[in-house]
């Protein structure tokens, strides 16, 4: 995932917080947000509480979700700016589960554009 795709100052994410909506399951709470420019790639901030864990256990969460979203590129509607939360059972996760956790909220919430017919076999 490049750095710029990246949300990292708190205004930003207040922004996605006070006008955006959310989609929550058990693992993972999405807060999303239309961007201006419509056709601009996604942009991602990840927030891991240390509730959770240790900074290992944190940046393994991170890790994890950013490869997840990678993974899902082709398939993420552009345009908006997504804020992921972890909750406590993410910690317990391998990396398998916390990826179809993010496909759950993303595709619940209408931004997960249908499934190609390569990344089914991957699965």
């Amino acid at each position: 995932m490049k750095k710029e795709y990246r949300i990292k100052k708190n205004e930003a994410f207040q922004e996605v917080f006070q006008k955006g909506s959310s989609f929550a399951n058990r693992q993972l709470v999405l807060y999303y947000k239309k961007q201006e420019t419509a056709d601009a790639h996604f942009r991602i901030g990840l927030s891991v509480s240390k509730k959770l864990g240790n900074a290992v256990m944190r940046n393994k969460i991170k890790r994890y979700l950013r490869q997840a979203f990678h993974e899902l590129d082709e398939q993420v509607v552009r345009g908006y700016d997504f804020i992921v939360i972890a909750r406590q059972p993410a910690k317990d996760m391998a990396y398998q589960e916390l990826k179809k956790s993010l496909i759950h909220v993303l595709w619940k919430s209408h931004l997960l554009k249908q499934p190609s017919r390569k990344n089914k076999e991957k699965q």
